[in-house]
């Protein structure tokens, strides 16, 4: 899994090269093998603990070690897959007798696979359990017995919790759940999540639903999606979910009513060996319904809930929770109802789905009852290995790959319906459109760029704590109605029950600035308890929205800055948040430290990235947000990683002075920076031609 921003892969579509620097490369040495229970998502949320821990930021890791040789080659993608979450640039393995048996499987020809295992041997490359470890600048090991059953949250991919200790968890981060102007039962209030909260404490309210009284209340799972590349490309944890499901079935058992539940596997050919098997039907009986092939749930579009759940929720504050197999649940991203959000092995999604809430002990508790009112158990329904491994052997089929990608490129009939545009050299762009505009990226392009210039009486967009994912920046969900992009679209025609999600509406730059910063849990700490897409105009003091803010401070002429703390612009590469942010009339990001692909993006974009010096930031340097900002260093030319003098005026006419890295890590990046961003360098040099 190589992580490559946007704004990057569309500069090497346009012919031009990608430059990185040389990077370290750490080592994970794999031994021993994963214990039955344990699947390849378990093994994936661990490895993700443990690399964040560590930090493997702008860094390749490769597994190695004999434990790879009892790995599969989808166990290996499902590790590879998630090197974004556990902020590496590549996590990769080297090729072995496992790599061939998945050609062959997949349908390869014998004089391919012949060919991958010689060029692999000539090089140095194929892997056997003689091959010795290579060196790197750093290892970390794992044994593979020690992982557990897993998930991980309530809203970072990084913060594993053992299925032992579920229940207890979710009470401890309970209380910082809680929305502003609610409060726990029992006179509990909403704190930092230290102390566990008791049983007594959590809140239930009773709705009415398809004719039947219902009680929902805190720990209640309202979604459930076995969905993303990462999980359903893997066979053996579908083709467990599906015996899973089989058995639930044999045993009366349902899915509870209040949890929406779906399946989006990222290839036909999940459907195809789940059919084969005979499992899928299983699945749709627990609800379980192909919704598509792709993005869905996983990137926010989950739709709504059904509405005596989302007026209980909304209504009452409860802190209800998502159960999916995906590689992403940070806050509000797969719905904004749902404050916390975990992720698991589709098998396990099967389980919370059965069973209707999150704060369970799934070793002793019951999931429900089956149709003879007897308690059914985890272990009733959790199929062994060998039931898994003889399942996939007779289901899947390379054929199977060979009728689906080689039709691949050809879609359904509503795609070959599809209206194809005249031929010609330029696309026509539908001034009435809502979905595609023409975007302002190069409105005023000159030949030659223009001299760079330092920042001067920059004021504080937003000021941004730790872990500000790419989700907080531009949200890929649905189009709230009385923010600014829902404004805009109601402005413009469109009734809001076609407002769509932002992730639908990335061609229209006016709704996707209108939603930069719009995250609902976005916390500006220039606000005090308020979450959401607002700010302080400065230096009126008057709180607003930040688009709103944007345009009165572009209108004054005023520069914007956004200051932030670790591990800034985590998450997907998501390139509309580095170009909202630029359109905002955002000069620069002054962060503790970056993401890799959202730094790269902001350079892209002709945003100047700057970075703390170690040991300092925001609170170690007393600012808060309402300083006056100058930065300069700027106009005398850049270096690669070099320094500017930035100097923050506050109001009593006191001045806080310090230094940031340049986050320009190349020669390449300082000349993107130059001229604007990378596609205005692409553009200067296609017209040099």
């Amino acid at each position: 899994g190589w992580g490559v921003g946007g704004i990057e892969a569309e500069a090497v579509l346009l012919g031009q090269p990608y430059y990185m620097l040389l990077p370290e490369v750490v080592g994970v040495k794999l031994a021993g093998s994963l214990p039955e229970g344990s699947t390849a998502t378990d093994l994936v949320l661990r490895v993700t603990e443990m690399l964040r821990a560590h930090g493997v930021v702008g860094r390749f890791v490769e597994y190695y070690g004999p434990g790879l040789s009892g790995l599969s080659l989808p166990d290996k993608a499902t590790l590879a897959n998630m090197s974004p979450e556990y902020g590496a640039t590549v996590g990769f393995f080297p090729v072995d007798h496992e790599t061939l048996r998945y050609l062959t499987g997949t349908g390869r020809s014998p004089e391919l696979v012949a060919r991958v295992e010689r060029i692999a041997r000539e090089q140095g490359l194929f892997r056997t359990d003689d091959t010795p470890d290579p060196e790197y600048t750093s290892t970390m090991e794992l044994d593979l017995a020690t992982v557990e059953p897993s998930v991980a949250g309530p809203k970072r991919p990084q913060d594993r919790i053992a299925l032992t200790d579920i229940r207890t968890a979710f009470g401890r981060d309970l209380p910082a759940l809680v929305p502003a102007g609610h409060s726990l039962a029992e006179g509990g209030e909403a704190g930092d999540g230290g102390t566990a909260v008791a049983a007594s404490q959590k809140r239930t309210v009773e709705i009415e639903m398809d004719g039947q009284r219902l009680e929902i209340g805190d720990g209640t799972i309202v979604v459930a999606a076995i969905t993303s590349c990462t999980n359903t490309s893997n066979p053996s944890v579908m083709v467990g979910a599906g015996l899973m499901a089989k058995k639930a079935r044999a045993l009366g058992m349902e899915v509870k009513p209040w949890v929406k539940t779906s399946m989006a596997p990222g290839s036909q050919v999940v459907t195809d060996y789940l059919r084969a098997a005979g499992l899928m039907h299983y699945l749709e009986e627990l609800r379980f319904n192909l919704v598509g092939y792709g993005c869905t749930t996983c990137i926010g579009n989950t739709g709504p809930l059904p509405g005596p759940v989302a007026d209980a929720v909304y209504m009452h504050g409860l802190v209800v929770a998502s159960i999916l197999s995906g590689n992403r649940n940070y806050e509000a991203r797969i719905h904004a109802l749902v404050r916390a959000n975990y992720l698991a092995s589709p098998m396990l999604v099967v389980a919370f789905a059965l069973a209707g809430r999150i704060d369970i002990d799934l070793y002793n508790e019951p999931l429900g009852q089956g149709a003879d009112g007897r308690s059914v158990f985890l272990s009733d329904i959790w199929p062994s290995p060998e039931e898994i491994r003889d399942t996939i052997a007779t289901a899947l089929k390379p054929e199977m790959y060979h009728e689906r990608y080689g039709h691949v490129f050809d879609g359904d009939e509503h795609w070959r319906a599809l209206p194809l545009p005249e031929e010609g050299s330029l696309y026509e762009w539908d001034p009435d459109s809502t979905y595609i505009r023409n975007p302002p990226f190069f409105q005023g392009i000159r030949h030659k760029p223009p001299r760079l210039g330092n920042v001067r009486g920059a004021r504080v967009l937003v000021l941004l704590g730790h872990t500000v994912t790419t989700d907080h920046i531009s949200p890929a969900g649905a189009i709230p109605r009385y923010e600014p992009a829902g404004r805009y679209l109601e402005a413009h025609g469109v009734a809001p029950i076609r407002f769509n999600t932002f992730g639908s509406r990335r061609g229209n730059h006016e709704v996707m600035m209108r939603g930069t910063f719009g995250n609902v849990r976005l916390r500006n700490l220039l606000l005090e308890d308020k979450e959401g897409g607002y700010t302080v105009h400065l230096p009126t003091g008057q709180m607003t929205t930040i688009f709103e803010a944007s345009e009165r401070y572009r209108a004054a002429g005023t520069p914007l800055v956004v200051i932030a703390g670790r591990e800034y612009g985590t998450g997907s590469s998501r390139d509309w948040a580095a170009k909202g942010t630029k359109l905002l009339g955002v000069k620069a990001v002054i962060a503790e430290s970056y993401e890799r692909i959202h730094r790269s993006n902001l350079v892209g974009m002709g945003v100047l990235p700057l970075q703390f010096q170690d040991g300092e930031g925001a609170e170690a340097l007393g600012l808060d947000g309402t300083e006056v900002y100058d930065i300069t260093g700027i106009a005398g030319g850049l270096e690669p990683r070099g320094e500017v003098r930035v100097v923050a005026a506050r109001k009593d006419g006191s001045k806080v002075r310090f230094r940031c890295k340049v986050r320009l890590d190349s020669s390449v990046e300082v000349d993107y920076y130059r001229n604007g961003g990378i596609l205005h360098t692409v553009l200067r040099r296609l017209a040099a031609r």
